[in-house]
């Protein structure tokens, strides 16, 4: 089981990531969506395409633009439409 946790909180679990350039994307239907809050930011990968933000917030604080997805990946990325990764000092285990 792989796990995402930031702030004492678990944000995803799942036996079905999905590992990218060093990244595990989580299924969409792995993560706990109170957490995730809608973000503007977007950053464009060549090959991926662009991608959008989640920030995240657990117990009254904020980790803005700390997980991504991208909603309408290029074919070379397909299989990762759906999924979510993490950074900013989420600990994914």
């Amino acid at each position: 089981m792989t796990t995402a946790t930031w702030n004492g909180a678990v944000l995803a679990e799942s036996n079905s990531t999905i590992v990218v350039e060093g990244n595990h994307y989580f299924p969409a239907d792995s993560i706990k969506s109170e957490y995730f809050k809608d973000s503007t930011h977007h950053t464009t990968c060549g090959w991926k395409g662009i991608a959008s933000y989640y920030t995240i917030e657990v117990n009254g604080q904020s980790n803005p633009n700390a997980a991504w997805y991208y909603p309408a990946p290029k074919d070379a990325a397909k299989n990762i439409t759906g999924y979510i990764a993490f950074w900013k000092g989420v600990q994914v285990s």
